[in-house]
C-alpha cells in the first residue's frame, strides 16, 4: 500500500473513531492537528501526501502524523514492493489488523447505531481479541447471553 491510500485510510477510520458517517476530510485533520496536537501541518501538504506528488513525509510530518492517528510512525512508508498484510506473526499486529476490521465493520452498519456503537467500543478496547473469546464463551454457555443481557442493558432502552 502506498503512503497516500494509508493516508486516505487512516482518515477513513479517524471519522468512524470519532462518531462521523465518512471520512475526515484533509482539512478536518489539520484543525484537529491543531488543537489536539498544537501542532500545524498544511491541507496542501496533506493533499500532496495523498496523491503521490509528493512521495515522503519529512521526519517531523511523519512523528506528528503518527501520533495523531495514533500508528507507529514506519507505517507511514510505502510498503515495499511484494508485502502482504495477511501474513502476520506478531500479536499485537494480530490486535491491530483486528480493529481495523472493526472499525470498517462499524462504517458498514452505520445505520444501526447500536451495531456501530458495540464495534467501535470493542475495537477501542485494548484487548480486542480477548473480548471476542470471552463472547465465544458467553455463546457456548446456554442461557448465559440472555441472563447477562437482562441484567446488564437498561430497561428503558428495550
Amino acid at each position: 500500500m502506498k503512503l497516500g491510500e494509508k493516508i486516505r485510510y487512516l482518515r477513513e477510520v479517524e471519522g468512524a473513531v470519532r462518531g462521523l458517517d465518512r471520512a475526515m476530510t484533509q482539512q478536518e485533520i489539520v484543525r484537529a492537528i491543531e488543537q489536539e496536537l498544537k501542532k500545524k501541518l498544511s491541507q496542501s501538504y496533506l493533499s500532496q501526501i495523498e496523491s503521490g506528488t509528493r512521495p515522503h513525509l519529512t521526519a517531523t510530518s511523519r512523528m506528528l502524523l503518527a501520533k495523531f492517528f495514533k500508528v507507529h510512525p514506519g507505517y507511514l512508508v510505502d510498503d515495499p514492493e511484494g508485502y502482504s498484510t495477511e501474513l502476520l506473526s506478531d500479536v499485537g499486529a494480530l490486535e491491530d489488523k483486528l480493529d481495523l476490521w472493526l472499525v470498517g465493520g462499524a462504517e458498514r452498519f452505520r445505520n444501526d447505531r447500536e451495531v456501530r456503537e458495540s464495534l467501535l467500543a470493542l475495537a477501542k478496547h485494548p484487548d480486542s481479541r480477548r473480548c471476542l473469546l470471552l463472547l465465544r464463551l458467553i455463546l457456548e454457555n446456554a442461557g448465559l447471553l440472555d441472563r447477562l443481557f437482562d441484567v446488564l442493558r437498561p430497561k428503558e432502552s428495550l
